[in-house]
């Protein structure tokens, strides 16, 4: 289950950053690396 939550968590940052593209947002670059962190934890950790 905790690899399932990683990789959903590591695709929505995925997806915000595409978004982020078209527009430039500092929130939403906090919760793209907040994701990724937690994504990256998630699915490659213990």
């Amino acid at each position: 289950m905790k690899k399932i939550i990683g990789l959903v968590c590591f695709f929505i940052a995925v997806g915000m950053l595409l978004m982020l593209i078209t527009r430039n947002n500092l929130v939403g670059l906090i919760i793209i690396a907040l994701l990724l962190f937690v994504g990256y934890n998630c699915f490659c950790g213990d």
